[in-house]
């Protein structure tokens, strides 16, 4: 009983920040260059609440597992701020106690999926001009990095991630020396004939 009266005061307190963000906006989140990293920089990009907010929703756009919300959040700001697991799964949780969201059934990879509940949409609507507002300095995050599309950040990454990946199973033979830097090489020439 004490621990749902204690996540009622929190949606409260949420609810009330959000009620009003025109008063928050002079000291609310500012996104720009150089001012990205994984979880340091919270308090840059969002206010108290704020990233609950993008949560649920982009929770609301489609059931997602944690490592696609870290995507979708990542590729909104152009790569200017990547949230780490340990901010986005706690985020999840604290949703979940406030039966904002549910989890679902296992999507691909049998990660579970994340849904927005009734009560979660209800929330939702009520902070929405907050969340617009989120979501436009998301949008001038994007602008201002001026970096590739997000698209090209995230494959980038995922071919740093992939390379680490398999480098750390063990030597590689000569073959899969070769094959490798072939695959390198062919996609280095390939970006170049863009």
């Amino acid at each position: 009983m004490h621990h749902r009266r204690h996540h009622a005061r929190c949606a409260r307190a949420d609810h009330d920040q959000h009620a009003a963000p025109d008063e928050r906006s002079q000291h609310g989140a500012h996104f720009g260059r150089g001012r990205h990293g994984r979880g340091g920089g919270l308090r840059r990009f969002f206010a108290h609440g704020d990233l609950r907010l993008v949560i649920l929703n982009l929770v609301a756009e489609k059931p997602r597992h944690g490592y696609e919300i870290i995507k979708a959040i990542e590729e909104k700001v152009a790569g200017a701020y990547s949230p780490s697991p340990g901010v986005i799964y706690p985020s999840l949780t604290h949703l979940e106690e406030l039966d904002y969201v549910t989890v679902g059934a296992a999507g691909d990879g049998g990660k579970k999926l994340h849904e927005i509940t009734a009560q979660g949409r209800a929330y939702l609507e009520a902070n929405r001009p907050a969340l617009d507002a989120i979501l436009a300095r998301m949008a001038e995050a994007s602008r201002e990095q001026g970096s590739p599309a997000p698209q090209i950040l995230w494959a980038m990454k995922n071919l740093d991630r992939v390379l680490r990946l398999r480098l750390s199973r063990g030597p590689l033979s000569e073959e899969q020396v070769h094959a490798v830097a072939g695959a390198l090489d062919a996609a280095a020439t390939s970006v170049e004939r863009v």
